[in-house]
């Protein structure tokens, strides 16, 4: 079974590298481009199943990319991007240089959260109990499987660390993701591996 796991496409508060976390922010018209192209990469690909966090950004990408098919795209509330409390919002320079925020992205593995923010535990169960309903099963019942998911950076790394088991010091390694990164990771006797990550398609 294959997982294609998608970065959602640009928003105007990732150009000005704004945390946006589960504020709701839409695609710009950049971000709706980079979905359509990635729509296009992946238009000889069936999908079996399609699902997406419920946040704008995400589930624009994924009715882009779904296109013509008519597979029902599903929004699962545990695809949500982690949540960062009180520094949603918040570029680099607004932030205090020693918050948890700096700690995440430069040592994840001393992660502490903190102003209402997700932890990484948090967020890696709630990764983790997505794939057990929807993804293992899947491939237990149905070997060859295409399934779309559409997420977030965050989001998505922590599906990676569950599926590959990686420790928590590694959270941002391996593979990069940038916006509409498509990540195919290979599904097998409940054992994972990378077929093609960090592929994009503009």
């Amino acid at each position: 079974m294959n997982l294609y796991i998608v970065r959602h496409g640009e928003t105007d508060w990732n150009t000005e590298k704004r945390i946006q976390g589960q504020t709701d922010i839409e695609l710009n018209e950049n971000g709706v481009r980079l979905a359509e192209l990635t729509s296009e990469g992946l238009k000889d690909v069936e999908f079996d199943y399609i699902f997406s966090s419920p946040l704008k950004r995400a589930y624009k990408t994924a009715e882009i990319i779904r296109g013509e098919r008519t597979t029902e795209i599903v929004r699962d509330d545990r695809l949500k991007e982690m949540f960062f409390g009180e520094y949603e919002g918040t570029t680099k320079a607004e932030r205090p240089a020693d918050c948890c925020i700096t700690t995440l992205f430069k040592d994840p593995g001393n992660y502490v959260a903190e102003g209402g923010a997700e932890s990484l535990e948090h967020l890696a169960e709630r990764a983790a109990a997505f794939l057990e309903e929807h993804v293992f099963p899947t491939e237990a019942t149905k070997p060859d499987a295409k399934i779309l998911l559409i997420g977030h950076g965050a989001l998505n790394k922590a599906l990676m660390s569950c599926l590959m088991h990686w420790d928590k010091k590694d959270f941002w390694g391996y593979v990069q993701q940038k916006n509409c990164t498509v990540t195919i990771v290979g599904i097998k006797d409940g054992n994972a591996e990378f077929v093609e990550p960090g592929k994009v398609f503009y």
